[in-house]
């Protein structure tokens, strides 16, 4: 594998696990907000 791909792969791991973070963030405030709205527990 050539060292620019090789950076560009390494470079991108972390961007890719920011946006997965970011979705799974979004969701779970989605849902504490939905349920702190209707009074049930999250859990």
């Amino acid at each position: 594998m050539s060292p620019i791909l090789l950076t560009a792969y390494f470079l991108i791991w972390p961007v890719g696990v920011a946006v997965i973070m970011a979705i799974i963030a979004r969701g779970f405030a989605r849902d504490a907000r939905k349920a702190r709205e209707s009074g049930t527990p999250i859990i």
